[in-house]
Order: structure tokens, then C-alpha cells, then sequence
């Protein structure tokens, strides 16, 4: 495991969100939809923040592809490789945290791995689709149920 303590995680998180308030930063963010062979998908459930679930990914750094940030991503938080083409399922807008985020959802269907020692991931688990826990995060449940529905996004906010 990790040497960075959950609770300095925390501290780091509140500070990183008053600095979005005040400042008010444009980030570009990417997430998974990493679908196992039964149609389950991978969900996260972060080391700080609300103990909502998550679909895994994160920020794409400067001169890093969003498949790029993609798959570093998914092999940091989940020890997931990415093995085939991911499909776009859509590019989404959230201006509610103080920040100008926006985020690109692939579809990961070819990968091998799903273990990781991340000191960022409380918990990592398939879950069914059309059965998630209550504890899914609004936009994740939203993604979800487009996926899951086969809908094209139903808009362009998070």
C-alpha cells in the first residue's frame, strides 16, 4: 500500500476544492467504463471526498493524449492495461465544483489487470449495471444509465 495516509489525502482534497473556488480553473478530465466479460462495470470508490462510487479515471496532463491519460489512469487507480480501442461514449461539461471541468467517458471493453496498490482508491468492484448501490456518484450513475440504456448522452452536463 501506499505510504500517503487517507487522512492527509482528505486535507489535500478540501484544499484543492477552496483553490477551485477562488481561482476557478479549466481542467480536462477523462473517465472508464471498464466492462468485465459478464457486462459489469468497474467502479471506484475514492480514499477522500463522500464515499460515493465512482467510474475510475482522472486529469490529463499537459502534452498527454486523452487515451494516453486513459490508460495511465485506469493502471494507476485499478491496475487495469488497456488492451484494445476504447469507444467514445461522450465529452461532458461540469462547472459545479468552482472549476471549468470537462470530461471525456470511453468505453473499455479489451483490457486485462484490475489490481492496484493505490493509496487514492479505498475500494475497487464489477458491479451490475442495472442493479447499482445507491452510493454512485450522480454523474457516474448518469453515464451508466446511458451506457446501459444504449442511449447516445443525454446532454452535455456532468
Amino acid at each position: 500500500m501506499s505510504s500517503i495516509p487517507p487522512q492527509l489525502l482528505r486535507v489535500a482534497d478540501r484544499l484543492r476544492r477552496i483553490v477551485w473556488r477562488v481561482y476557478g480553473p479549466r481542467t480536462i478530465g477523462i473517465r472508464g467504463i471498464v466492462v468485465d466479460e459478464r457486462g459489469h462495470v468497474l467502479l471506484v470508490r475514492h480514499s477522500y471526498g463522500p464515499p460515493t462510487w465512482h467510474l475510475p479515471g482522472g486529469g490529463v496532463k499537459r502534452r498527454e493524449s486523452l487515451l494516453e491519460a486513459l490508460g495511465r489512469e485506469l493502471r494507476e487507480e485499478v491496475g487495469v492495461t488497456v488492451t484494445g480501442r476504447p469507444e467514445l461514449h461522450g465529452v461532458f461539461s461540469n462547472m459545479t465544483e468552482g472549476k471549468s471541468d470537462h470530461i471525456t467517458v470511453f468505453v473499455v471493453r479489451q483490457w486485462r489487470g484490475a489490481e492496484a496498490d493505490s493509496a487514492e482508491i479505498d475500494s475497487a468492484r464489477f458491479f451490475d449495471p442495472a442493479t447499482l448501490p445507491d452510493e454512485v456518484s450522480p454523474g457516474t450513475r448518469r453515464r451508466l444509465d446511458e451506457w446501459h440504456r444504449g442511449d447516445a448522452p443525454a446532454g452535455f452536463s456532468w
